[in-house]
């Protein structure tokens, strides 16, 4: 009998980015690691549901969905979402930062302190700096404060990310941009008093992405249908995405897109789902 695996996402940790798999067992993504796998002909894609409990009716999503949710069980995992500002009195401390993802791409956002820099490798950010920390109203504060006063947005479509991966400017040059903004930002009048400002520190994740020398993709897959495959190796891991190279170039695809979907162990090399050309219009399926 075949063995069916259900992915539970990418996740980012010490030794880098593994894909969870349901019972608990972890795929390193180290380059040059082989990934292949095909998608079960029957039973479609599924949610995954919300906040560790599965979807009561199952319900069926689209494949182009990098939620994975329905309908319900995204409301469910929203109304209890830091990054959906539906959630106002947790007392743990939290970081506000600056991200880098290309000329012209930083963005504001907040993290809990505890989770380290996990959120910002999540989100693909080659580059970043903390801003302050301090408690989570506050953090709100400073980040609606930049988003006014210097139209420094918190959210970039992964679309623009993935479009300047392969042509980022030397070190120098995003750090000074990424610093630039950072000095513009805690000399803002109107800082939250119980915020500490943090100096500019600015951490580089290129090198734990895989970004150098990292050529233009070919292509980026657009969802996975019943009877697909996808076979190729590590080239780069930035966020959720993993760059492969595959028989059909070098394409992106966002793991998140796996979930869902039962998955077996692929036996051939090809790449049977819908890619589409980098920079084409695809759906923005998150906040970030």
């Amino acid at each position: 009998m075949t063995q069916v695996w259900r992915c539970t996402g990418l996740r980012w940790g010490d030794d880098g980015p593994v894909l969870g798999w349901e019972g608990g067992r972890r795929s390193g993504l180290e380059r040059g690691k082989r990934v292949a796998f095909a998608v079960v002909p029957a039973g479609g894609r599924t949610c995954v549901g919300a906040r560790g409990h599965a979807c009561p009716v199952r319900a069926e999503v689209a494949g182009r969905s990098t939620g994975a949710r329905c309908e319900e069980c995204a409301r469910l995992d929203r109304a209890h979402s830091v990054a959906a500002d539906t959630v106002a009195d947790d007392p743990r401390p939290y970081r506000v930062y600056l991200a880098w993802f290309g000329p012209g791409m930083v963005k504001v956002g907040i993290t809990v302190a505890e989770r380290g820099a996990t959120r910002l490798l999540e989100q693909g950010a080659v580059c970043f700096s903390w801003l302050g920390r301090g408690p989570l109203m506050a953090a709100r504060r400073a980040e609606e404060l930049l988003r006014a006063a210097l139209r420094v947005p918190d959210r970039i479509p992964y679309a623009d990310k993935r479009g300047v991966r392969a042509v980022l400017p030397p070190v120098r040059e995003r750090l000074a941009e990424l610093a630039e903004v950072h000095a513009r930002a805690v000399a803002l009048e109107g800082w939250p008093e119980s915020l500490e400002r943090a100096p500019f520190r600015a951490v580089d994740h290129s090198g734990v992405f895989g970004l150098e020398g990292l050529p233009r993709a070919d292509g980026v897959v657009s969802e996975l249908v019943a009877g697909g495959a996808v076979s190729g190796d590590v080239r780069a891991v930035a966020g959720p995405d993993l760059h492969l190279v595959t028989a059909r170039g070098l394409l992106v695809l966002d793991s998140r897109l796996m979930t869902g979907w039962g998955l077996t162990t692929a036996g051939r090399d090809e790449v049977s789902v819908p890619v589409r050309k980098p920079g084409d219009t695809e759906v923005q399926g998150g906040l970030f």
